[in-house]
């Protein structure tokens, strides 16, 4: 058996289990990111990007000229 470093559990791996063992990993390292990705998501400095870039847009666009 191998263990193998989770930051919220240790897994226990099998060193025959292959391909299993190795997914088994992989995922966990996947939910390790995710769980990292949606905490700088709920942050609200990140909620408020749209509007900040709406207003930029808006601020920086090109007026029309009329024609007369």
């Amino acid at each position: 058996m191998i263990k193998v470093r989770h930051k919220d559990q240790q897994w226990m791996v099998d060193e025959n289990a292959g391909f299993p063992g190795a997914t088994l990993c992989v995922l966990m390292d996947l939910r390790d990111e995710l769980k990292r990705l949606n905490a700088v998501f709920a942050c609200h400095n990140t909620q408020e990007i749209p509007d900040i870039l709406r207003r930029i847009s808006c601020n920086t666009a090109r007026k029309t000229k009329r024609r007369k």
